[in-house]
Parts: structure tokens; sequence; C-alpha cells
């Protein structure tokens, strides 16, 4: 893992001071994501930043990673893990590489040096790289199949910018913050667009892409999509199938040279990859640490709800006895939740006001202490994506609907933030034509199978919109949360062979019990309590205590006090003070959330003082 940011300029030689000066400042902006070490390099027209978290040959994998040919230097910045590396490096030295370290990212460059940008094809992992080839005046950038690893740059007149994060190339005097109706838009909806990276002039390196720049323009190559596939397994195949692959993925993602652990929610999908860990390392005589984040009070005086029928906690110690591991409770309470340096924090993390509030401050402040103990984590993040595990895979009104499934009950189950937005401004933002548009877009490329049946069709789409929109969200607050402490978070269920199998099985095979992932369950039920064997899903938690939603009031009142904050260009200051001065025990979903999408939105104005275009 590792933050990376760099600048090309084929008009200009970076190696002036001023230059120096600012790409320092950019790769500095990458301090928390690698904290173990930091360099740059410069040759004339490029120049690399990379900060390091080491994981992997910690004395011998700093970087920027160079090598030396007779016609120009290859180097590289690398973010991310590759977990086929050891068959890859016996492939090179098969080929007559020699390597001076065990890293790898000396694997990735000289896999660079002997297949190009073929490279990605063969990598097994979660990768964000650039390679500036020398050899041809070339920067290539890489980003993994399913976007684990975020990328983005910004074209200039002469070259490009990079980095792992926005606040890398914001950094840079060429990159202004400025935000237009079109990235208000994208906040704002949940619908993910690839490519689009809020901050006007910036984009993603798509996942599966490769992006290279020459004197001759930018290009982008695709060297991965999701593909449509004919199943031809039967249900017990496919069961040892998706077993075979877990543990397959599991042992390869346990490797480390540095502590690691499983993040734990009682939930079928990161049970499942404590048990699967449990037993590969017990085989070295090891245990598996594990930790999970819970509310004070919240087993005590849980409240079920459409979402949540049962609290985490009970089903978190199940897995942790059953699996033998060093288990601990990471456990908050609802002042240091809405905390203003905890949202401050967070918002510099992810460079945007997302709005989840206590669901984004409570994954920040368990990584925090997690980082206490462990520098890399297992998650079983994306299991439902891939494996069909949310309800609106079962919904019969989400399943029908012309529009992005987990949009169709979600300000139901909620609140809707863009309430709190000004009218003028709601109109102009035009909020449903955007997420028609994208959803149009969307769909327009999924492949039917021939002879698929149309309802077969429309689980494939929902599938597919999960694994290329939705999935996407989720991956990129975990990574920035994580990175923010300097912990590497691990996502087995993201490996592409999985994912690929997976995708192909028909609906009827992934919910074969009239459950969710039917597929996982089994697969994995010989090392699962009963209890989590039979639990259905539940989402990520949320506080359910009132003093958190008194807080965010307080907090609000305070912003109203000042009614030239920049923060009323956007809010309407009548919509946000009913939602300050309602009732503070019975606060509803609609109010909290857009209590806090109004508190991230200011904090988020005084950090980073973006221009915003709303004309």
């Amino acid at each position: 893992m590792c933050g990376i940011t760099g600048w090309v300029s084929f008009d200009h030689d970076l190696r002036a001071a001023e230059a120096a000066a600012t790409l320092d400042a950019m790769t500095e902006t990458m301090a928390c994501r690698g904290p173990d070490d930091r360099g740059t390099w410069t040759d004339g027209n490029a120049s690399l930043g990379h900060r390091r978290l080491a994981i992997i040959d910690l004395p011998g994998g700093r970087q920027p990673m160079t090598v030396d040919t007779p016609e120009g230097p290859v180097a590289l910045v690398y973010s991310g893990e590759a977990y086929n590396f050891t068959e890859l490096r016996g492939e090179l030295t098969a080929r007559g590489h020699r390597f001076t370290t065990e890293s790898d990212t000396e694997v990735v460059l000289r896999g660079y040096l002997e297949w190009g940008e073929a490279l990605a094809e063969r990598l097994n992992g979660m990768y964000a790289f650039a390679l500036w080839d020398g050899r041809h005046g070339r920067l290539v950038m890489i980003r993994d199949r399913m976007g684990v690893k975020p990328f983005y740059y910004w074209p200039t007149p002469d070259g490009v910018l990079f980095g792992s994060e926005p606040k890398a190339i914001l950094a840079n005097p060429l990159a202004r913050p400025r935000v237009t109706l079109d990235g208000l838009r994208e906040l704002f909806t949940m619908v993910k667009t690839p490519g689009h990276a809020v901050w006007d002039g910036m984009h993603e390196v798509e996942p599966g892409t490769v992006v290279t720049v020459d004197r001759g323009g930018l290009r982008r190559h695709v060297y991965w999509r999701l593909e449509t596939r004919p199943h031809t397994d039967d249900r017990d195949t496919t069961i040892a199938t998706v077993r075979s692959l877990l543990d397959d993925i599991v042992r390869r993602q346990l490797v480390s040279d540095v502590p690691r652990c499983i993040l734990l929610s009682g939930g079928l999908d990161s049970s499942a990859v404590t048990a699967l860990s449990a037993g590969q390392l017990a085989e070295s005589g090891e245990k598996v640490r594990t930790f999970a984040v819970d509310f004070v009070g919240r087993t005590e005086h849980f409240i079920a709800d459409e979402l949540r029928t049962t609290p985490d906690t009970p089903f978190v110690h199940d897995v942790a006895q059953r699996s033998g591991t060093l288990h601990r409770d990471i456990v908050l309470d609802p002042d240091t939740l809405a905390d203003p340096e905890v949202r401050a924090r967070m918002i510099r993390a992810r460079d945007l006001p997302m709005g989840l509030g206590d669901m984004d401050a409570s994954l920040y402040l368990l990584f925090r202490a997690i980082r206490e103990h462990s520098t890399v984590a297992l998650s079983g993040e994306s299991a439902d994506e891939v494996f069909g595990g949310y309800l609106q895979f079962f919904d019969e009104q989400a399943r029908t609907a012309d529009t992005f499934p987990w949009l169709v009950r979600m300000a139901e189950h909620f609140g809707e933030d863009s309430d709190v937005l000004r009218e003028d401004l709601g109109r102009a933002l035009d909020l449903q034509g955007y997420v028609r548009s994208s959803y149009e877009t969307a769909v327009a490329g999924i492949e039917r199978l021939t002879g698929e049946s149309d309802f077969e069709y429309r689980m494939r789409r929902i599938c597919h919109l999960h694994l290329t929109r939705f999935v996407r969200v989720l991956l990129d607050r975990k990574d920035r949360a994580s990175m923010a402490v300097g912990l590497e978070v691990r996502v087995p269920f993201c490996d592409h062979r999985l994912v690929e199998y997976v995708y192909n099985a028909p609906w009827a095979l992934k919910s074969f019990d009239g459950r969710e992932k039917s597929l996982l369950r089994e697969a994995t039920a010989d090392v699962l309590p009963r209890s989590v064997y039979d639990r259905t899903k539940s989402p990520y938690p949320s506080t359910q205590d009132p003093k958190y939603a008194m807080a965010l009031q307080g907090y609000a009142r305070e912003l109203l006090a000042r009614p030239d904050h920049r923060v009323f260009e956007l809010v309407d200051p009548d919509r946000l003070r009913r939602a300050a001065d309602h009732h503070a025990p019975q606060v509803t979903s609609a109010s909290r959330r857009g209590l806090e999408r109004t508190l991230d939105l200011a904090t988020w104005l005084d950090l980073y003082e973006p221009e915003l275009i709303l004309g």
C-alpha cells in the first residue's frame, strides 16, 4: 500500500527548484497513506513522488524504483499489492531477469520491462501505479480491475498531473479546486459515474484501464471489463468452485511481513473470511486477530428495523469463539462520533463531503484503533455485490424499476439529504434527470446471453450495476478511511476470478435456497457458527443513540449563527433550522441525514475553499 503522485510536463524541465518544491508538496499530501518512508525522482520532463506503507520486504521496497536501460530510465511508483507476485517473479527469473529485492514492487517493474502494458492482464491484486518510460517519453498509468485502489489524473496543456487522491493533484498550482453543477450532481446522487472525479478538470483512471500520456496526447485502453459468459456448472460444482477460489484468495491475501487482522462484523461475509483465515493460519500455529465496531449501549438497547433486525456483537462473539480468534470490540460513544475534528479528518481523507455521518466517522475511528495493533486487515467488503446480498435484490419494486436499484428505497431507509438544498439550486441540479441519464448509460452495454429469460437478464443487470457502480462507492470509502491512518485493507471478495465466476452464475443458483448469498453460505457452511449461517443480511451499523442527533443539532445551530458562511450558497437555512430544532429524541432519518450532509459541506468548504460554479 502507499500513496503515489507525479507530474509530467513535456515543455518544461521539472528539475527546477520551484517544480521540485511543488512535487514535494504533492508527495507530502500522501503522508497518511505512507507513513514509513518517502521518495521522489525527477528526470527532466517527469517527476514522481511516493509515500510508503511498508508491507512486504520492509528494507528493499523503497520507491520510486528505477531501472536504467540503454534507451533511457524506467521509473515506477506503485500502490497496492500483487497477490501473485511470487509466480510472476518465478516466470520473470526464468526469462532472465535478476532481482535485487524481495518486494512485489520490483516484480511489477520488471514485469513491465518484459511485457509492457500487457503486464496489467497478468496481475492479480489491488493496485494503482504509474511508470515513466524514458525509452519512449511516455507515462503509463494502470489501475486494478475492480477499482480497489484510487487513482486520479488532471490533463494539463503540456502533460498531466496524477495522484492516489485528489489532494495530491490539488497541491499543484496548475490544478484549480473548482466544482461545477455537474460535480455537485455526482455528490448528491450516489451513482458513481466511471471516470468522474467531482473536481472540475480532474478524472479517475477507470478500473481495468491503462492510461498513457506522451507528446501525442492521452489515450485510454480497457484491459478488463465484466463480460457475460455461459455458466455450465451445476450447483454442487459451483459451490465447490467458490470454496476453492476463496481458499486460494484468502491464502494469498494473508501474506504479509507486518501484523494483520480481520475486520469482523458478525455477518456472513466477514465471518467467512475470519473462519477461512483462522483455519489457514492454524496450520502454522498462529491465531487470527479480529476487531469489530460497536456503540455504547447498542446491544442492550437495540431497536430492530427493516434494515437491521439484530445487533452485531452477539454474532461477532460467536465467530470469535468458534474460530478461536484474539478479539477486541471497539466501542464508540455519540460525542466522539459527532466530534467536528473526526468529521474534518474523514472529509480530508475523502476530499469530498459525502454526508454519511456516523457511518464514516465510526469506520475512521475503528481503523484508527486497529492501527495500534495491525498494519494489514482483511475485510468482507463487496460480498453483497458479488453474491447478491442486499434487500434490493429481492424487492420486486427495486427489481423492476428503471433506475439504480439501491436508490429505490434509499430515501425511505436513510432519508433524503438533498432536501436541505436551496430550491433554486435543486432545480438547477435536476438530480432526477442526472440519475435517469446515468442509468441509461450504465445499462446500455450489458450483454445478454442467448436464450436468457427476461427475469434472469433483469437480475444480471442488477448484479452488473452493483459490481460496476455501487461497489466502487464502498471501496473508495474503505480505502480512504483506512489509508487516512496508514492501515491497508484487503478485500478478498474483489478477486477478479471470483467476481467473473459468480457474476455469470444465474440468479437461480445465487439464490437457490430463496435467501441472499446462497452460494457463499453453502461454500463456507462447515466453518461458520450456526447462528451466523442462519442470520439475515445486516448492513454496516449506525448508532441509534439520540445523543448523537442532539450533538448534530447543536453544531447545526452554531452554523446557523454564522449566516455569512459559504455553506448557505448551497443549503437553505430555513430547512436546516427546522432540522436543527426538531424534538431531538425523535429526529427523523431525513432530518439527521440532512444535518450530516450540511455539516460535511460546511467542513469541506472550510478545508478546501473550492470555487463553486453554480450557473
